[in-house]
């Protein structure tokens, strides 16, 4: 297979299957090479193609906590009482740089999870969707 830059999911199919047949190439041979060059290319590709963006901060707290079958007195030690648990769970309070390393060192939160602007929740309207049309 040629090296060239995947801009189709027909090259990146190509560039897949030449991965597998080179998988088990000896390091410091061609194919090892090449086999470092496709996955820089399928790598980059897949950033573009398949980007996915960290969690909002709140549900990546939840989900971590659901995961680990934690209850919001657990989360007494890193944020401090069980009113500063509840604020920030219900998006009153924004997390300070010291809740976001206890959260990443405590409960292994990736720092991108916890560093993104959490998502504001919706407000309801009184107004029907009928009024806006």
């Amino acid at each position: 297979m040629e090296l060239r830059p995947i801009r189709t999911t027909a090259d990146y199919d190509r560039a897949l299957a030449e991965i597998q047949r080179l998988w088990h190439a000896a390091p410091g041979t061609a194919d090892a090479e090449k086999l470092e060059i496709l996955g820089a290319l399928v790598e980059a590709y897949e950033e573009v193609v398949y980007h996915v963006q960290a969690p909002d901060p709140i549900e990546a707290i939840k989900f971590r906590m659901d995961q680990q079958g934690l209850s919001r007195a657990d989360l007494v030690p890193i944020f401090g009482t069980t009113a500063r648990v509840s604020e920030i769970l219900n998006r009153k309070r924004a997390l300070t740089l010291e809740m976001i390393r206890k959260l990443h060192h405590k409960l292994h939160i990736p720092l991108e999870s916890l560093v993104s602007q959490p998502s504001r929740p919706r407000r309801s309207s009184r107004r029907s969707a009928a009024y806006y049309r």
